[in-house]
């Protein structure tokens, strides 16, 4: 038997006794998981939409089964009003589990309803662990599981979380689009393979970066529709076992009211309690995200080359100082931490996938490892879009000079020339203007094949 700590309580589980500190807001399940699993030092309190999230769950169940008369009215009321309190912010620091964890998230569902219930017996006048008076299995985790309780708020975490990332992903494709106008007029060469290709201006390279995070914006919402799928009263393996057969139906307005999200029932609560499908389709929409977004970065990257050995058409903001032993040299950091998050982004994807695989018969049970790598997934993209929207795109410049100094000389102006002088023709201006270093409209005109109006025109409609 374990003796009591100075300056601990003794609580008490099916396993036995276990010293918690006195005036901890979690209790001996909570405490058995910190010391079954220090793995990555990063707290469930650190995914704040998640705590949040068990908070609208736990308060929707403890209303409805009030309503239903399945625990006493004081008890129900007191329950929500500590969920209420989780809402307001003020107790992250109670959720220490560690977020990678055995068990399908059973440690994460215990600490918040120990802590829950422990608040609740504060704002009863009661000391924490006085479990004769509310119980955090018996009445905070009433008509419920783990099994349906962590998916639903890692479902709901996760909803959370994406307005955070849509905002950010809107004022960055704003900051691109704002900067396509600025260099609207301004003319470069489009290359193909990293070769002269055609002309363009760089106004419609930077609008396609705004217009392809919009389309982006589009498919996670799309994606997320799937994550509205509420499995609450399907219990352990999705029989419902244990829940009144009134709970499913009000609990879930109850939770979508609580939430302000709008949530379906799932079709079959035995498919739903296992299935994991609607994490991988959302994985898969941040991937795509990230890896594009990491694709603009290589572009912002590759244009700022230089300053005088590169492409150097832009110039990005000047953030640090690029180098311990080379004076002057300026980095494109912002840009670079971007590819990195993506980097992390791309292989969250994979440990969400090889979680979905091995999930086992009635339930998967490394739920945690996807919620985990969802949520940071979706954190770490939207302060990524944040500070490569304030601290690089808003501030890029183009050289323009240099730009309109190019295109002038440019051979692949003679692709403009085609629809009046045919392949060849064009073909044969390209070399000479390879060999001669003029321009291949110069040639043009000198030849007789075009009038300066044309070849203006030609160019203009690019």
């Amino acid at each position: 038997m374990t003796t009591e700590i100075p300056g601990s309580r003794l609580e008490r589980d099916s396993l036995g006794t276990l010293s918690v500190p006195r005036d901890a807001l979690w209790g001996i399940h909570t405490q058995r998981a910190l010391e079954n699993f220090p793995i990555s030092g990063l707290p469930v309190g650190r995914h704040r939409h998640l705590v949040h999230a068990l908070a609208h769950v736990k308060k929707a169940a403890a209303l409805t089964n009030t309503d239903l008369g399945l625990i006493p009215a004081r008890v129900g009321a007191a329950i929500a009003a500590a969920c209420d309190t989780i809402l307001r912010g003020e107790a992250y620091d109670a959720f220490p589990v560690d977020v990678v964890q055995g068990g399908a998230g059973t440690s994460t569902n215990m600490n918040a309803n120990e802590v829950i219930a422990n608040l609740a017996l504060l704002g009863l006048g009661h000391a924490p662990g006085s479990y004769e008076v509310l119980d955090p299995i018996a009445h905070v985790n009433r008509c419920q599981s783990t099994n349906d309780v962590y998916p639903t708020a890692a479902r709901l975490a996760l909803l959370f979380a994406l307005e955070d990332l849509t905002a950010q992903l809107e004022g960055l494709a704003a900051a691109f689009a704002a900067k396509g106008r600025d260099f609207a007029s301004i003319p470069k060469i489009g290359r193909t393979q990293l070769q002269d290709a055609v002309p363009m201006t760089l106004g419609q390279e930077f609008t396609a970066f705004a217009v392809t995070i919009r389309e982006d914006i589009l498919r996670l919402r799309d994606a997320s529709d799937l994550l509205r799928e509420c499995s609450l009263g399907a219990t352990a393996i999705g029989t419902g076992i244990t829940a009144d057969p009134r709970y499913p139906a009000e609990v879930l307005q109850r939770l979508s009211e609580s939430a302000g999200i709008r949530l379906v029932r799932s079709q079959d609560f035995v498919e739903a309690t296992w299935d994991t499908g609607a994490f991988m389709t959302f994985s898969g929409a941040l991937k795509r995200t990230a890896i594009k977004l990491s694709k603009i970065s290589s572009d912002l990257r590759l244009l700022a080359s230089g300053p005088q050995a590169g492409l150097s058409e832009i110039t990005l903001p000047p953030r640090q100082a690029g180098s311990s032993i080379m004076p002057g040299k300026v980095n494109p950091v912002m840009p670079e931490v971007m590819n990195q998050i993506a980097f992390f982004v791309a292989g969250a994807d994979t440990t969400v996938t090889m979680a979905a695989e091995n999930g086992q018969l009635q339930l998967n049970a490394f739920e945690p490892a996807i919620a985990h790598a969802l949520l940071q997934s979706v954190q770490w993209l939207g302060n990524g879009c944040a500070v490569l929207r304030r601290l690089c795109v808003e501030g890029i410049e183009a050289n323009e000079a240099q730009l309109r100094s190019r295109t002038r000389t440019s051979t692949a102006q003679a692709t403009a020339f085609l629809p009046l002088l045919g392949y060849e023709a064009s073909a044969q201006l390209a070399h000479q203007a390879l060999t001669t270093g003029q321009s291949v409209g110069d040639l043009a005109i000198a030849a007789g094949l075009l009038d300066p109006y044309q070849v203006e025109s030609l160019l203009e409609n690019r």
